[in-house]
Order: structure tokens, then sequence, then C-alpha cells
């Protein structure tokens, strides 16, 4: 029998530890899912780590419903905060929300009979699950998936389980709401029942809010009915409590003054840098792209030396903003705030299941300036709740109509894409609305989330830096003064500023707090992270590409051509690179203009590869007549044609999915119809089988 000496010892010892902490996923330590998550996550209640039994988390916290949501951008996570208040305050239901990757699912068929769960899934990008539920999307939809007790498909294991169902989805896009509906699929094959009609919002028509609010009403009316609920007056009842803290000033090293963990509290930047954990990079460039006074693009070069951050072409930057000063002002006046904006506040939720969206203690001023999507539209909901504290009987009778009213709420408030500050300003101008809880306001607006990005390089050609181009965005309202600045990008703007040499950076009137929480961003830094993107270049550098990307949409296929030249430098076979560009004025809009000309220069020379060719459409150079890349893609049919059927060319899109992708995609099917002599509804389906195959890949945004 082979002996043991003490060094095997030690290693089978490591290695059980490792296994089983790898198959309890660190339960039986209480070790949180995020090695880096911050200590303020167990002080709010939120246990993470010491169950991902949502059966046994319910019983623990006494509760009979459970709102699960899949959010990539947090407005997902908002509505199941909504329903889960809704559900207690109207229907006494006892309620928590959930985020999908906290649970595993296989003990889903032991659900009691008596429990409900509400499923709130948006839809991200082309038909796929957030980043969140992607475990619970692929496990409930798994051919080979098995239970807790054994069973699979075939036996029905959900058939205790009642659900509610709501999706997120945006109609520009081909797989509209796919989540939702392949869920509910999937639940329902399953054996479970679902409760009311499933649910579907529409951002891309603008009207998820209201979509929202007619689905709701209906579906508390079948879940009356099916669960014996009973309806009671709904009355307010905070979820959290805020304490003033008179022992604490603002200075004081333990008081968070918009730092995102305890690590950058204490002044340290420990990876890995994620959604969770921001790295605050160094700007090392900026500069602007137009050359014309009212409009901005930016170009800008992040380093991420040192970080251990990667990215490939395609990949997204996630840029974390700080919120308008001019925003937060207007925000902390109109709630009576100013004198104690730099009040010292402990949140603490008052509710085991309760998160606090922030570390605490902190103060009113950076909860509202680093924390809360203050700019972000309002929902006639929220406006009906907040009647009950208003300053006056005018002001609530104004507030009741505005919530209750949707063509009324849409005049006033949705298309003047007025923030909640500016509504309650409008409301009542000369009274302040003191008797707002502060617990309503962390309820109701949800905290702010880091904007994504295309990266416009290639890390084959610059590692240790992150080039992104952006529009700055405002919209300006029709017969209105009211004009909406992007929050991130007049961020960023002011930034550039800064960084050449304005030494009180203000873009539009806004003011940033530019050096960050303690002057921790001096030197021009901002908080940022990756995320990895599936719009990639083919493994094969010899496949051609045709790559359509007009305004800053172009971004990432500068990353694109970055990197290819780089393989045909390094000696590699690269194929044809065709790129479909479209601005409004070739002397005012045209974004590396230089680049694309030297490469073009560069490719007559065939140092990039076989060729790359740039296609133009300028929509206002030419007064009564408008270009655009659709057009000129349609001018070049046989080449588009060619590439895509005798050399299997992948096909890129960039851009506005509204209409510039749309109508890309029409176009193609249209193309392909023609020069193959077959029907529109085979070059239709031949287009989804290049979308199924990844052959045609889209990033694009509404």
């Amino acid at each position: 029998m082979a002996q043991f000496d003490t060094l095997d010892i030690i290693v089978l010892v490591i290695l059980l530890i490792g296994t089983v902490a790898y198959f309890t996923k660190g339960t039986y330590w209480g070790v949180p899912k995020d090695p880096y998550a911050n200590s303020y996550a167990f002080a709010n209640g939120h246990k993470a780590g010491k169950t991902r039994n949502i059966l046994e988390a319910m019983e623990e916290s006494d509760k009979n419903t459970v709102v699960f949501y899949g959010s990539q951008t947090g407005t997902a996570e908002d509505y199941a905060s909504r329903l889960a208040k809704e559900g207690s305050s109207r229907f006494g239901l006892k309620t928590m929300i959930a985020d999908l990757e906290d649970y595993d699912y296989e003990n889903l068929d032991t659900f009691p009979a008596d429990k409900l769960a509400f499923f709130v899934l948006a839809t991200y990008g082309e038909g796929e699950p957030t980043d969140n539920a992607v475990d619970f999307y692929e496990f409930v939809r798994g051919e080979d998936t098995t239970f807790s007790n054994g069973g699979t498909a075939d036996d029905k294991p959900l058939e205790n389980l009642k659900f509610v169902a709501f999706g997120l989805g945006n109609n520009t896009y081909e797989h509209y709401n796919s989540m939702v509906r392949n869920v509910d699929i999937a639940l329902t094959k399953l054996g479970a029942d679902r409760v009311g009609d499933a649910g579907e919002g529409d951002d891309g028509a603008g009207t998820m809010e209201e979509d929202f609010l007619a689905w709701k009403e209906p579906m508390w009316a079948a879940l009356t009915e099916k669960m014996g609920l009973e309806e009671r007056e709904a009355v307010y009842e905070p979820i959290f409590s805020i304490t003033e803290r008179d022992d604490l000033d603002a200075d004081a090293e333990e008081v968070y003054l918009g730092e995102p963990n305890k690590n950058h509290l204490e002044g340290k930047q420990k990876g890995p840098y994620n959604s969770h954990n921001p790295y605050i990079a160094p700007i090392a460039e900026s500069r602007e792209l137009f050359t014309i006074k009212d409009r901005n693009c930016l170009h800008m070069e992040i380093d991420i030396k040192g970080s251990n951050l990667s990215y490939e072409s395609g990949d997204h930057i996630a840029i974390w903003p700080t919120n308008a000063g001019r925003e937060v002002d207007r925000f902390v006046d109109v709630l009576g705030l100013v004198d104690k904006r730099h009040t010292v506040v402990s949140v603490r939720g008052l509710d085991p299941t309760a998160r606090v969206p922030f570390p605490t203690p902190t103060t009113y001023d950076a909860a509202v300036r680093y924390h809360l999507e203050i700019g972000g539209p309002v929902s006639r909901q929220f406006l009906a709740s907040l009647a009950a504290f208003a300053p006056n009987d005018s002001a609530k009778t104004e507030m009741v109509k505005l919530g209750s009213d949707k063509d009324y709420f849409s005049e006033k408030v949705s298309q003047q894409y007025l923030n909640i500050a500016q509504v309650l300003e409008r409301v009542e101008s000369t009274n302040r609305w003191t008797q707002i809880p502060f617990s309503i306001i962390i309820e109701q607006i949800k905290k702010i989330q880091p904007r994504y990005y295309s990266i416009s390089s290639s890390s084959l050609v610059q590692k240790d830096k992150i080039s992104i181009t952006a529009v700055v965005d405002e919209i300006r309202v029709p017969g209105s003064e009211n004009v909406v600045k992007g929050v991130t990008t007049n961020y960023l703007l002011a930034l550039k500023q800064r960084q050449h040499g304005d030494p009180s950076p203000d873009p539009h009137g806004l003011t940033y707090a530019i050096n960050g929480p303690r002057n921790k961003y001096d030197g021009i830094h901002v908080p940022v992270h990756v995320r990895h993107s599936n719009f990639k270049l083919p493994s094969d550098p010899s496949k051609p590409i045709i790559m359509v990307g007009p305004g800053s949409g172009v971004a990432p296929f500068r990353g694109f051509v970055q990197e290819r030249a780089a393989q045909s430098k390094a000696g590699e076979k690269v194929g044809q690179t065709v790129l479909f560009y479209g601005c409004r004025k070739s002397a005012e809009d045209f974004v590396y203009k230089d680049e694309w000309e030297f490469l073009a220069a560069q490719s007559v020379k065939k140092t990039l590869g076989s060729s790359f060719t740039l296609f133009t459409a300028f929509s206002r150079e030419t007064p009564g007549k408008k270009i655009y890349v659709q057009q000129r893609l349609e001018e070049n049919a046989a080449l588009v044609n060619e590439l895509l059927q005798k050399q299997k060319a992948n096909f890129y899109v960039c851009g506005d999915a509204a209409n510039m992708a749309r109508e890309v995609n029409a176009k193609l099917a249209k193309i392909i119809s023609e020069h193959r002599g077959i029907s529109l509804e085979k070059g239709e389906d031949i287009v989804r089988g290049m979308r199924s195959s990844n052959q045609y890949q889209e990033d694009v945004w509404s």
C-alpha cells in the first residue's frame, strides 16, 4: 500500500476544500458570490452567499412571494421592486425581490403551492438573456435539466409553481421580448401554472411604462381570484429607515462620499474590476472629432495599464457616470434638503431581504450625486405615490391627476422629457416638498447604471489603452425651453474640457464633480470596467468582412480595421475589408476621416490584406439630396452579394436600431433576392439564417 507523506496530505486537503467550495458555491462558509463584495452588503440584510436555496431564503425571512429579476440596466430590477412593494402594500403579500444569479434552481420542483414567483425579465441584445439571468435561462430550457427530486421535463416537476411574468423588450430588435416568451414556454412545459397573461413592455415604441401599468391591473385581478387575495387600502410603508447621524461629520473616514465600495473608501484599488467594482482609470488623451460648435463628438483614450483589464475588438467599456451638479442642486432644493445636503445619514433595510442600493453611512448629496438616476424618466405610479406628501392641496390634486390620467401625464411629463425634480418644481414652485420621505426616493428612483460604449480600438495595436468614440447627447423638446442633456456624455465632455485647461468645466451649464469623492479622481480619471461582447471579427482573418456603421456606430469598426491592418503587417493573409460609413457633412462630422484615407492609401499599396474599401454617405452634403448608408449598400449590391455568397463574408451593423439597422436588414434581404433570383421571402430567410449562424452581427441601440 502506498505511503502518503505530509506534502501529499496537504495537497489532498487543499483539493478537497476546493472541490467542496466549488460545488457548494461557498455556502458552507457564508462567502459572497463576489469575493470583493462590499461590507455594506451584509450590514443591510443582504446575506450574500448564506444560501443559494431560494426556498430556504424565503423561509428564513418569512416570505410567501419572490420577485425574480433579470436586468441589464436596472430597469427590470426597478419594476421587480415596484411589484414587490405593491404586492405588499395592496394585498398583504410577504414579498422579496431576488437577483436571478444569486440562487440555484434545481429545487424549484419543491416550490410550495401556496407561494408565488414573479419573473421580471429583460431581453438583452439579439434575444439574449441579461448577464445575471444566463444560468437560469439555460437551466429551465435545458434538454437534460434534472430537478432535486430527480424529475425531468416529461414529469412536469413544476406543477406546484404558480408564476407571474413580465418582459422588457424593444420592438426594433428581431427577437422582441424573446426572454419572457421563452421562459414562459419553458416553465409551462415543466408544468408550472402562469397566472394572468405574460406582460410585454416595449422600449422601442417608448411605451414601456404604460405597457407595464396596463398589464399589472388585470394581473392583480387574476392573482386575487386565483390565490384568494384581499385588496386593502395601500398605505406607504417604508422599506428603508433613514437615520441622520449627529455623531458623524461628512469628512469622517467611515462616511462614503460616492465611493462604490469599502476598498475605494480606504483608497485601495483591487481587482477584479467589474460591474460592482470599477477601475478608476486615467484619461490619457481626449479630443473633439467634429469641427462644428453646436455638436460634440469625443475621442478618448482610457489608460488601463496595470489594472489587469483586457479587451478584444468589439467589446464594450462601461463608464460610471456622475450626475450633473445643476440637476443635483435642483433635486436637493426641491426636496428642501439644501441646508442638510452634507448631513450624514445611515440607511438600513427594514426587511432582511431589502438591499440598500449604495454604501452607508453617506450624505444626502453623495447619494443623489453618485448613486440615484435623478435624470431618468418618471413613472405615473411614482407621481401617484408622492401625492400623499404634497406640500398643499392644490399640489396634491395635480399629482393625483398626473398619476391617474394617462394622456394628461403624457402631455405634461413624458412629452416634455421631465425628470422628477422638474415635475415637482412645475407642480409646486413656491413651497418645497419637505414631507417626501427619503426612503421613498431610494425605493422609487433606480440606481444609476454604467453606460456602455463600443470600444473603438484594437488590443493588438494598443493593449493598455481603450479608445471610445461618443457623441455628446442632447434632446431639444419641441415647443419647450427644456433641453435634456445626456448624463454620461456630458460628464465626459467636462473631463475633456478640464484636461484641455478649463479649471471649471461647465458643459452647457451642467457642472460636474470632476475630482470625484474626496478628490480621488484628481488628474482626469474616470471609473470604468470592461464588458466582453459577442460582436467579434471572424477567427480566420482571411475571411472578408462588410461593416455598416454610420455616425458613432463606426466606433467598433475602427477597432476591426486597426486589427486587420496589424494582422496584415504581421504577415497574415487578411480578407477584403469593406466599410459603409455615413454622416451629415464631410467637412463637419466625418469622424476619423484622416485615418480612413490613410488606410485606403495603404490598401492600394497592398499593406492591408487584399483591400480596404470605404463607401461614404452624406445625408446633408447636397441640398435636397439625402444619401444614407443603405442606399450605398444597394448601389454596391453586386459586390455585397458576391462577398456574402461566394466568400461567406461576415456582415456587421452598428448604430441606431429603430431606423438604420432595420432598413439595412431589409435592404440586404432585397439585395440577396434580386442577385440570386429568388423571392424576397427567401432572401429574408437567408438573412435570418445569417443571424442565427453569427454571419450577420449587430451592435445596435435605440
